[in-house]
Parts: C-alpha cells; sequence; structure tokens
C-alpha cells in the first residue's frame, strides 16, 4: 500500500513544481534538522549525548531493574502470608503496585530512553538550532522563495528545485557539506547553464584570381 501511495504522490509532487516552475514560482528544498546536523558543532552535541546515556541514563534503568527486583522478591515472599492474613493485604496491594509501575517503565524502556534523548538533544543543539534559523530566514528574506520541500518530498534530480541546502552554508560560512545535501539539487546562486555563446568562423582563405 505504501509503495503504491509513492508511485502516485511522486508523480503528483513532480507535476506540481514543474507547473510552478512554469509560473515562475521558486522553489527551494530544506530541512532545519539535516541542516543542523552537518553543522561541525554537531559532533560535539553527538559527545556529549554519549556522556548523557552514561551517566544519566544508564544509572537510571539500573536504579529501575534494582527497584523491580526488591520489589518482586518483597511480592513474591509475602503473597501466601497475604492470603492467610498473616501479613496486611493492603501493604501487599501496594507492594504488588509500585512492582506495577516499575515494571511498566521496564517495558517501555527503550521509548522513555529515545523520548529522553531527544529533549536532550534538542537542548545541547539549541545554539546552533538558533544559527540555522537565522540564517535560513536571512536566506528567505532576500530570495524570496515560494515554496519550501523537504528532501523526499520529490525525486532527486529535479533542476527546477534549489538546493537552500548550500545556499544556507554559504551565510553559514561552512568550508563544506555532506555529499548527500550537495546531491539534492543546484547551487542557486551558480550560474545558469543551457546558454550557448556564438562561436567565432574563420574567414574563408581568398582564393587568388
Amino acid at each position: 500500500m505504501k509503495k503504491l501511495l509513492s508511485l502516485i504522490i511522486v508523480p503528483a509532487v513532480l507535476f506540481t513544481v514543474e507547473k510552478a516552475h512554469a509560473q515562475q514560482v521558486k522553489i527551494g528544498v530544506f530541512d532545519v534538522d539535516l541542516m543542523v546536523r552537518a553543522m561541525p558543532g554537531y559532533t560535539t552535541v553527538d559527545s556529549l549525548l554519549q556522556i548523557y546515556d552514561r551517566d544519566s541514563i544508564g544509572p537510571q534503568y539500573n536504579n529501575y531493574m534494582a527497584q523491580y527486583k526488591t520489589l518482586d522478591s518483597t511480592y513474591k515472599a509475602d503473597s501466601l502470608d497475604a492470603a492467610t492474613g498473616k501479613k496486611s493485604k493492603a501493604l501487599w496491594d501496594s507492594t504488588a503496585q509500585q512492582r506495577q509501575q516499575v515494571l511498566i517503565y521496564l517495558i517501555n524502556w527503550q521509548q522513555i530512553v529515545q523520548y529522553n534523548e531527544e529533549q536532550k538533544r534538542g537542548q545541547l543543539a539549541q545554539p546552533l538550532y538558533e544559527q540555522v534559523a537565522n540564517a535560513y530566514k536571512k536566506v528567505l528574506d532576500s530570495k524570496k522563495y515560494s515554496l519550501i520541500l523537504k528532501p523526499g518530498a520529490f525525486e532527486q534530480g529535479t533542476t527546477v528545485v534549489d538546493n537552500l541546502f548550500i545556499t544556507v552554508a554559504k551565510e553559514l560560512k561552512l568550508q563544506s557539506l555532506p555529499r548527500e545535501l550537495l546531491m539534492l539539487g543546484p547551487d542557486p546562486d551558480a550560474p545558469k547553464t543551457g546558454t550557448t555563446t556564438p562561436q567565432k568562423t574563420n574567414p574563408a582563405p581568398n582564393k587568388k584570381p
């Protein structure tokens, strides 16, 4: 079903792009998240995130696992006493509830980690996002684009879509971009190709009478 939808959507997007180009509507391709990840300072974000995983996420998991083992042992040890009335059933029910809550955390741990990492990544990368956002705004203000598409919304190699990753990188004074971003479209500031200059022809030599 997804493949069928892609076969329908991609030609429709290409038709829209071609039609917009014919009407002199300026279209660019850009994604703030991808641009931030291409920034030189993003390697520091990755390094700090690894430290966060080691010093914060790891100990949290160990803490929850230790809690669960303790509660599980207490729950199993007191189950018979609670059933026979030797121990308070209300206390046993409370242990069972706490055990269940910790178990839910452990079952959903991957989703919890992913959410916490994204929150931390956004916090660490905030200065980079601000730099990219400011440069992107300057480009849009000066170039007056009518439509901005994200990578994947059109077929690569479509020359009517300007590659704003290149333009924003120039605004940020970056020396290079990953190849996958450079391949998304042409540099809108590059000289336009397709124009030909008349070739000089040598005059025919005069024939001697």
